[in-house]
């Protein structure tokens, strides 16, 4: 009998999510109430497991490497939902207070998550289990109470709340050199397959007619696309509210406009209609409206 293939190590695993989630081994470590040096040899035992990096160290921080990113898109949800399993069992029940919602990993990763400590901080009784796809929501199919999806947000059966503007912009890492619009025809285009149109849409709006729009590197989700470019490896189309970190930090910048804003068409926080919604929906909706007009 063939020997299956191992779990990965836990306690590697859950450092590397919170260094991660965090971009920072001090704070993964106050997470973990463990010290730095701690995290520091979980996470490379995790690599030394995976035989391959996660992270690259570089000055003032952590930058995932592609492999890490990717990694890290499929581990947080399922740490997301292993933390709400376990406080709904230790709260006695299954549903109690906890909020189901889902949301595309990009969206999650570089929005949500980073802000969801703040919700947490006013609603300590409530848990929110986050799960992430691309797909369509289907609240008939899923059991799920709520979800993020980027369009229009005039859904059948959907009440929404539009969340952030939706405005492309390309960007680059700062070392790259690229100054002019131009120049983007020697340039390699980073591209999601969730989003396969937006540099044509960008192109267009620019009016750089002679540039194609299909040529380039292609990555299953914008995160990916996002960290390729962080890591130099050509100009990426980016939604510019999830890259706000990656500007101020300098890890990216926008080398030249315009900035496309595709108006109605972004990301909204949505929910059945027609289904009485619960305390813990009503508390999060109103969370989404303070952080959304900060």
């Amino acid at each position: 009998m063939a020997r299956r293939d191992p779990l990965p190590p836990l306690n590697p695993t859950r450092a590397f999510e919170a260094s991660g989630r965090l971009l920072s081994i001090s704070k993964a470590a106050d997470e973990l109430s463990v010290t730095p040096a701690a995290v520091s040899r979980q996470v490379r035992a995790l690599e030394d497991f995976l035989q391959t990096p996660l992270f690259e160290r570089v000055r003032g921080g952590l930058v995932l490497t592609s492999a890490g990113a990717r990694y890290l898109s499929d581990l947080m949800p399922l740490f997301a939902t292993l933390r709400a399993a376990t406080e709904a069992v230790k709260s006695g029940s299954q549903s109690g207070n906890v909020l189901r919602i889902r949301s595309p990993a990009t969206f999650a990763v570089r929005w949500l998550i980073p802000r969801l400590a703040g919700f947490h901080r006013l609603n300590q009784g409530i848990d929110v289990q986050l799960t992430t796809s691309s797909v369509p929501l289907n609240f008939e199919r899923e059991d799920i109470d709520a979800g993020i999806q980027l369009g229009s947000g005039d859904w059948p059966g959907m009440n929404t709340q539009r969340l952030i503007p939706n405005e492309l912009v390309p960007v680059v890492a700062p070392t790259h050199g690229l100054k002019k619009p131009k120049q983007l025809e020697g340039q390699t285009l980073l591209h999601s397959l969730a989003r396969a149109d937006d540099w044509d849409l960008w192109l267009k709006a620019a009016r750089l007619s002679r540039i194609n729009a299909q040529r380039g590197m292609r990555y299953e989700t914008s995160l990916l696309a996002y960290q390729a470019a962080i890591e130099g490896h050509g100009v990426a189309i980016a939604q510019k509210a999830l890259v706000e970190k990656d500007l101020a930090e300098r890890t990216l910048v926008i080398p030249f406009g315009p900035a496309l804003d595709r108006g109605a068409y972004t990301y909204y926080f949505a929910w059945p209609s027609g289904k009485r919604q619960t305390a813990a929906l009503r508390a999060f909706r109103e969370w989404l409206a303070t952080v959304v007009h900060d």
